[in-house]
């Protein structure tokens, strides 16, 4: 069984930073795509950034440009999300996602094949 362990969140004051990770077990399977998503409260789920495991791109929503990178771990079947210049709207349950093979269309339509547990991060003014 495929699951998706995420750690790394908590709480920091605005300004700070905090780096995400989600791993892959239960699977030798190599994922096409893994992203991270979040879901503030009383608010959408909302796209943070993806990358495609194989060519090692990267797309970032606009409010994470320049602040968060998203990175891999191949050897580990880890993916990063750091982020840094935390702002109080960052503030967040953020998920780890991925896609086994491109007919799942993660980024544009938040549809995965797997999703992790989600990790909190909050940011405090």
């Amino acid at each position: 069984q495929v699951r998706l362990v995420e750690s790394g969140g908590g709480s920091v004051q605005a300004g700070g930073s905090l780096k995400l990770s989600c791993t892959v077990s239960g699977d030798s399977y190599r994922m096409y795509s893994m992203a991270w998503f979040r879901q503030a409260q009383g608010k959408e789920r909302e796209g943070v950034a993806i990358i495609y495991t194989g060519a090692g791109s990267t797309y970032y929503a606009d409010f994470a440009k320049g602040r968060y990178t998203i990175s891999q771990d191949d050897a580990k079947k880890t993916a990063y999300l750091e982020m840094t210049s935390l702002k109080p709207e960052d503030t967040a349950m953020y998920y780890c996602a991925a896609a086994r093979s491109t007919r799942t269309k993660l980024w544009t339509t938040g549809i995965a094949d797997y999703w992790g547990q989600g990790t909190q991060v909050s940011v405090s003014s």
